[in-house]
């Protein structure tokens, strides 16, 4: 069955409720057990953005493909970024609170040049907002995400399931962040050899879970959780 590609309806329809700067993002290595999670940023300007052929979610595309997609992605962006949260700041703060860490980098990345008035988070989650309430906050990743100084008009981020399939903005974001942290894993591998990151890219394949059986953890492994 062959994929429907993702499309920009969504940014498009933002676009003429008066959201010129639509960014999408989406996460990586949420489920992994070592390496860090990863949040990739995509700004467009929605109303003026064309399609971008080629683009899918990360996760349907070749390795190789993804590669030789991040240039055409970079250059049809506004803005783009990737913020990375370390496994032992995800051991330290916990999972959502280390995305919400990941995506405030990579939202400060690119608002240094354009902030984006709205952002669509794949997902049914929305770990990028600061909790309501302080039962729910986690510390130091709970930073204010910023505004619209200008204005004082806060950002707008809005969930949607499948976002990183059916928007194309989110789909760019997903393809830079997995090719950015596929490679830090695989630069790490060489460090590592046994643990065979540049193969299952810190997830727990029989084999790697065998290798910290064997070896032990090392710093760059989650040790909060259950890593055998």
């Amino acid at each position: 069955m062959v994929s429907v590609p993702p499309t920009l309806l969504w940014e498009r329809e933002l676009a003429a409720a008066g959201y010129t700067l639509v960014a999408g993002c989406d996460e990586v290595g949420r489920g992994a057990l070592a390496g860090p999670v990863s949040v990739g940023m995509v700004v467009i300007e929605a109303g003026t953005a064309t399609d971008l052929p080629g683009v899918r979610d990360s996760k349907l595309l070749r390795e190789s493909v993804r590669r030789e997609l991040v240039p055409a992605i970079k250059d049809w962006a506004a803005a783009s970024a990737v913020g990375h949260a370390s496994a032992a700041e995800i051991d330290a703060l916990g999972l959502v609170a280390a995305l919400r860490l990941a995506g405030t980098r990579a939202l400060a990345a690119v608002a240094a040049s354009l902030l984006p008035s709205f952002v669509i988070l794949d997902g049914n989650q929305d770990w990028l907002s600061v909790p309501l309430q302080p039962e729910f906050s986690f510390g130091p990743a709970d930073a204010p995400l910023p505004g619209d100084s200008a204005t004082g008009a806060a950002m707008e981020v809005r969930t949607r399931i499948k976002a990183d399939m059916t928007c194309l903005s989110v789909a760019a974001a997903s393809v830079l962040a997995k090719v950015e942290r596929d490679a830090m894993l695989v630069a790490l591998s060489e460090e590592f050899p046994q643990f065979g990151w540049d193969s299952n890219k810190g997830y727990g394949t029989a084999p790697h879970r065998a290798a910290i059986a064997a070896h032990g953890p090392t710093d760059f492994h989650r040790k909060s959780w259950r890593l055998l």
